[in-house]
């Protein structure tokens, strides 16, 4: 660049100010009035540290006697060997082992002052530092200290978000299994063409009259998968025990890896992997059966969110399934996206982003993934509905891990209490609640929407009318009684303890021992007695379900949005606001650091009580604010 383009750059950027790609350094200190030279040693540092910043991120220029509002106050008695250590500084103060590219520096005099001008591009070779070992990155106006594994990490994560979008030279229709892309473009529109296909799923497109293929379109149809990614592979390991050994110990006792395009790749590595699941035990009838040792579909379901999410730029490794004896690990490639938390996972809130966008694309296009997000949602219900432990996620910088095990959701002392119920044949639901009573404690309604996860009325209508059927769900205080006490404590009905559970009386069986065997008479008194338990407990079921049924009323009021909520607003402040309409079932006024977000939701047993707090929309004055007050629609609180 000459040096007339470099003096006009150098205007442009002074009258636009700082950003993330421009920073100017003052060559004087002090006082307004009275500013002396800065010490030659500190601005070389300044400089050094700003070009490492600059190339760690985006790239930038820097300014040398500019002050920060843009005013050119220049290098004043600066000599020609003060000079020449400023513009040294790129080299003499960077690592020799991270050398800055194509650094650019220039004298320039601006309104008849000097300045020193200095650019650097992005950098892809390596991470760069100074000589006394500091590593920096720009991150909008400031050039702020991060460590070396962060910068690796973010440029990683660029590069495999690029992967699969990019175009590959040389590749042509030829290299593609064409009667597999005519399979799909026929799934996608019945007669289309494969090359029609291929322009639709945007894994191809023309350029100067010839088709150029994506990526993507070699990983999902590639002919020969492995001249153009070396890992595209799953390798399957069965290991005896719940850990591999090494040495003479070594006790991985099948080693299978599975090849081919994506495509392929997804039936055969699930066909390779099932039969590993399959556990054969004999039956209460001396009969032999097969019974899956996981739930199948969430072991397909992380075999495909493998599949469909590992970091492909990775080619020097693959994904890994290690089947031991009490869990099943799949091994990814590829760290969580940054973009992503894994709380975020973890709580099932839906959370997405696709890597591989293109091979996605085609996934959902194909019906092997439907919402991005939801089958890891999957994977967590199904583990939930078979009664097992959750699954475990780990996501650490060279790689993520799901890890699905046949351990049951339950501790020793729940599975403890809950033997106590097993003639009851309780589904999973059930066994939530009975939980909550545990050591005879006394719960709330509120405590049995969290357990389960209800997030509909109806739902807890029929739990709440099976549990008191059966007489194990019973009320420890009187409805009437703990809406009193709830009031007088401002406590929302909802959360106000009042259930117990009673494990009820078991019906045995007749049995015979080793020695003797029940009388005729004998049998007919325990059956007799064995019916007359029974109808007890179905007529106390009955009456529980009489009682239950009143308290379902409470769940059926009407459900308020209220917002203009002051940040310090006090639940006890509120509930005395708002009790004067009518009993209030529930109260949350969601916080962060203490603070309320402004708005909260209220429900009322009754809906004409609703009705009459929504009447006062506007006119409700807390805290010298003027609430907002409108109908919820959300099913649940």
């Amino acid at each position: 660049m000459s040096a007339i383009a470099v003096l006009d750059r150098a205007r442009t950027a002074i009258e636009l100010g700082e950003s993330h790609f421009r920073e100017f350094k003052s060559a004087l200190e002090g006082p307004p009035g009275d500013k002396k030279k800065r010490s030659v040693k500190d601005i070389a540092t300044n400089i050094s540290q700003t070009l490492v910043a600059f190339a760690n991120a985006d790239g930038g220029e820097l300014l040398v006697g500019v002050e920060d509002n843009g005013e050119i106050s220049g290098l004043p008695d600066f000599t020609d060997r003060e000079y020449e250590v400023l513009e040294t500084a790129p080299t003499n103060r960077i690592h020799s082992d991270t050398p800055l590219p194509g650094v650019r520096k220039y004298r320039l005099t601006i309104e008849g002052k000097s300045i020193l001008y200095f650019s650097v591009p992005k950098s892809v070779q390596c991470v760069h530092i100074t000589t006394d070992g500091r590593c920096l990155q720009r991150r909008d106006l400031e050039s702020v200290p991060v460590a070396v594994e962060t910068i690796q990490f973010d440029r990683r994560e660029v590069k495999s978000r690029e992967y699969d979008r990019s175009f590959i030279d040389g590749v042509s229709a030829d290299d593609l299994n064409i009667e597999l892309v005519k399979t799909v473009a026929d799934q996608v529109l019945k007669g289309m063409s494969a090359e029609k296909c291929l322009q639709y799923l945007e894994l191809g497109e023309y350029g100067l009259s010839q088709l150029r293929l994506r990526r993507a379109a070699l990983l999902l149809f590639a002919k020969e998968p492995h001249k153009w990614h070396p890992r595209l592979q799953i390798r399957i390991l069965k290991v005896d025990g719940n850990d591999v050994k090494t040495g003479e110990e070594y006790n991985v006792i099948s080693d299978q890896v599975i090849q081919g395009n994506i495509l392929t790749l997804i039936d055969s590595a699930w066909e390779a992997m099932r039969p590993f699941l399959i556990q054969t035990k004999i039956d209460s009838h001396a009969r032999f059966e097969q019974r899956s040792i996981y739930p199948e579909l969430a072991c397909r379901e992380a075999l495909l969110n493998s599949i469909a999410h590992r970091d492909y730029s990775d080619e020097g490794r693959g994904i890994e399934v290690y089947i031991f004896d009490d869990h099943l690990e799949v091994r990814n490639p590829g760290a969580l996206l940054s973009s992503m938390r894994l709380e975020d996972i973890v709580s099932q809130k839906g959370v997405h982003q696709s890597r591989n966008s293109y091979v996605a694309r085609v996934l959902r296009e194909l019906g092997y993934m439907r919402e991005l997000g939801e089958g890891m949602r999957r994977i967590y219900d199904l583990m939930n509905k078979n009664e097992l432990a959750p699954p475990a996620l780990i996501s650490r910088p060279d790689g993520f891990s799901i890890t699905l095990t046949n351990r049951a959701m339950y501790s020793h002392l729940d599975l403890l209490w809950l033997s106590q119920f097993d003639h009851l044949a309780l589904d999973r639901e059930m066994k939530s609640v009975i939980l909550l009573g545990q050591e005879g404690r006394i719960f709330s309604a509120l405590q049995i929407w969290e357990a389960v996860g209800i997030v509909d009325t109806e739902d807890y209508r029929k739990l709440v009318e099976s549990l008191f059927k059966i007489g194990v769900l019973q009320n420890e205080i009187e409805r009437d009684t703990a809406r009193r006490i709830a009031q007088k404590k401002k406590i929302p009905f909802r959360s106000f303890p009042r259930y117990k559970i009673s494990i009820p009386g078991k019906v045995s069986e007749g049995s015979q021992s080793e020695d003797s065997s029940l009388s005729d008479e004998k049998s007919k008194a325990a059956l007799e007695s064995s019916n007359f338990q029974s109808e007890m407990l179905v007529s106390k079921g009955h009456a529980e379900v009489e009682e239950g049924r009143a308290e379902i009323k409470e769940v059926s009021g009407g459900k308020l949005f209220i917002a203009n909520l002051p940040l310090k607003a006090i639940d006890n402040d509120l509930y005395d606001l708002f009790s004067v309409f009518g009993t209030i079932v529930e109260l949350k006024v969601p916080r962060r650091y203490n603070k309320t977000k402004g708005y909260g939701f209220i429900e009322f047993e009754l809906p004409s009580s609703a009705k009459a707090a929504l009447d006062q929309h506007g006119e409700l004055v807390y805290l010298d604010r003027k609430l907002v007050i409108r109908p919820s629609t959300a099913k649940s609180l």
